[in-house]
């Protein structure tokens, strides 16, 4: 599963690259994000009322509410930054974001981790002119959550959607890895039948791909290698 990536991307690229106008781009002036968590807030592109692209700020993972089961106080909720390719019409929490709310994640690189006490780190970025292409990863969207008291109540969350892994990144992962879309179907994911947006959700190919970081404890990507 991914629990970290980066989105280093200027904004007017991303802007361009996800052919959002720019008065429908609500972040503000967005800076780089080299690390980005679950909880964190980051860019998504997701269709307005009018059903016109537009860029939001969200925060990675859809809660869902935790009770202490010592106490039965309410606790900080648990946050779901991934969606399995299998199970997004099979589970209540994402089957209704799947039918009505995909998004864009933009990132520009994602992290894995191999082994453990320390882990090594791997980075994964696409292949290009640019040191971090920028990229989408297969998004859903949600506003609100249920049953959560307090701001955390009130945010706008996204996760991204998980498949099989390709080739370079099964040796580090061997079950999962993030769904990355090209550029040609941003289109039909976010507006296409929920039968063309499944037909998306495959490994992408690996030779274009690369490792662009590694290390032990290299938690963060600013672009250098």
């Amino acid at each position: 599963m991914c629990n970290l990536y980066a989105m280093l991307a200027a904004q007017d690229s991303t802007r361009r690259h996800f052919q959002v106008d720019p008065t429908r781009d609500y972040l503000g002036n967005a800076a780089p994000l080299p690390a980005i968590w679950p909880k964190y807030e980051a860019p998504i592109v997701r269709l307005g009322a009018d059903g016109r692209r537009e860029l939001v700020t969200a925060h990675w993972g859809f809660l869902t509410p935790k009770v202490s089961t010592k106490t039965g106080k309410s606790l900080k909720p648990d946050a779901w930054n991934n969606a399995r390719d299998d199970k997004l019409t099979k589970s209540g929490l994402w089957k209704d974001s799947f039918l009505n709310r995909r998004c864009l994640v933009p990132g520009t690189s994602f992290r894995e981790a191999k082994g453990r006490n320390p882990a090594e780190d791997f980075w994964f970025a696409l292949i290009g002119d640019e040191a971090r292409p920028l990229f989408a990863f297969a998004g859903l969207w949600r506003h609100g959550q249920p049953g959560i008291e307090g701001e955390e109540g009130s945010w706008i969350t996204h996760t991204m959607v998980t498949t099989t892994p390709n080739e370079l990144v099964q040796p580090v992962h061997p079950t999962r890895m993030p769904v990355i879309l090209d550029p040609q179907d941003y289109e039909t994911w976010l507006c296409g039948s929920p039968a063309e947006a499944a037909a998306l959700l495959r490994p992408y190919p690996a030779e274009r791909m690369r490792i662009a970081r590694r290390g032990i404890g290299v938690l963060t990507d600013t672009g250098e290698e």
